[in-house]
C-alpha cells in the first residue's frame, strides 16, 4: 500500500502554475475502463499514468479512487491530486469541478489554500482578449480575492495578488474599450460611465490617465465643462506630466472660458 506522495508528486503539486499549456501531452492509447480495484493497485496506477504525463487518464484513475474507495486515506488525496491532473491537461472545468469538491469537503484541510489556487488559476489560464466577454475573468478575479481573504498568509496570496492586479487591468482595459467604442458612436453619456468605473473601480491600473482624459472631453462634448474640469485637476494632480494631462489641459484651455477655469 503506498505511504507516501512521491517526491516527483509533491514537486509537481508545487510546481502546477509553472508548467506551461503545451506541456499536457496526448491522452494514453491504453484501456482505461474502470473495473474495480483494490485501492493499492488503483492509485498506483493513476500515480504512474500521472508521472508519464498522461494527466486526463490519471485524473480519470484518480476520480475512481475515491469513487471507489470513498472511505479510504486516499480518496482525499486522490480529489485534489484528480484537481492538478486535469490542471495541466488544460481541463480546467473538470479541474475547478475537482479542486471545488475538495474545498467543500475539506475546508480546513492544510491543502485547502492550494485547491483555492488550482480553481483560480483554472479560472486566469481561461482569460480571453478585451474584445470578448470577460466572465471568466470576473471570476478568476473573485477566486484570486477570495483566495487572499481565506487565507492570506499561505504561499499562494502573494501571487493571487499579482495575478489580481493583471486582471484588474485586463478588466478595465475592457470597459475602456467599451467606452472608446461609444465615443466614436458619440454616444457620450454612456462613455462616461465606462470611463468613470475605471476610475472608480480600477483606479490603480494602467488605464486611470486615459480615462480621466476622456472624462474631460465627454464631459465637454455633454456641455458639463465644471465636470471636465474636475477630472482634469484630479488627473493633473496624479499623472502631471503625462501626455493624457497635456491633452485634457488643452481641451480645457480651448473649450472653457479663462475666467471659469480659474475660478
Amino acid at each position: 500500500m503506498p505511504s507516501k506522495l512521491t517526491r516527483s508528486a509533491l514537486l509537481l503539486l508545487a510546481c502546477a502554475a509553472l508548467i506551461p499549456a503545451g506541456c499536457a501531452r496526448n491522452k494514453a492509447k491504453t484501456d482505461t475502463a474502470y473495473i474495480a480495484r483494490d485501492v493499492n493497485s488503483l492509485y498506483a496506477l493513476a500515480k504512474d499514468r500521472l508521472d508519464k504525463g498522461y494527466y486526463e487518464d490519471a485524473a480519470k484513475l484518480f476520480d475512481e479512487v475515491e469513487r471507489q474507495h470513498p472511505y479510504s486515506v486516499w480518496a482525499r488525496r486522490a480529489q485534489l491530486m484528480s484537481a492538478f491532473s486535469y490542471y495541466v491537461a488544460r481541463q480546467y472545468p473538470d479541474a475547478i469541478s475537482s479542486a471545488r469538491r475538495f474545498t467543500t469537503i475539506h475546508p480546513g484541510n492544510k491543502d485547502a489554500p492550494y485547491a483555492n489556487y488550482l480553481i483560480a488559476m483554472s479560472y486566469y489560464n481561461q482569460i480571453v482578449d478585451v474584445t470578448r466577454d470577460q466572465k471568466i475573468t470576473q471570476q478568476a478575479a473573485d477566486s484570486f480575492g477570495e483566495l487572499i481573504r481565506r487565507y492570506p498568509e499561505s504561499r499562494y496570496a502573494s501571487d493571487a495578488r499579482l495575478k489580481l492586479d493583471l486582471i484588474n487591468d485586463h478588466l478595465a482595459g475592457k470597459e475602456m474599450e467599451i467606452g472608446r467604442y461609444y465615443q466614436r458612436s458619440g454616444n457620450w453619456l454612456a462613455a462616461t460611465q465606462r470611463f468613470r468605473t475605471v476610475v472608480d473601480k480600477y483606479q490603480t491600473t494602467s488605464h486611470a490617465p486615459e480615462a480621466l482624459e476622456r472624462l474631460v472631453e465627454s464631459y465637454l462634448s455633454l456641455g458639463i465643462p465644471a465636470e471636465a474640469q474636475k477630472a482634469a485637476a484630479v488627473l493633473g494632480k496624479n499623472y502631471p506630466g503625462s501626455k493624457w494631462y497635456e491633452r485634457a489641459y488643452k481641451l480645457i484651455q480651448r473649450h472653457v472660458p479663462q475666467t471659469a477655469a480659474q475660478s
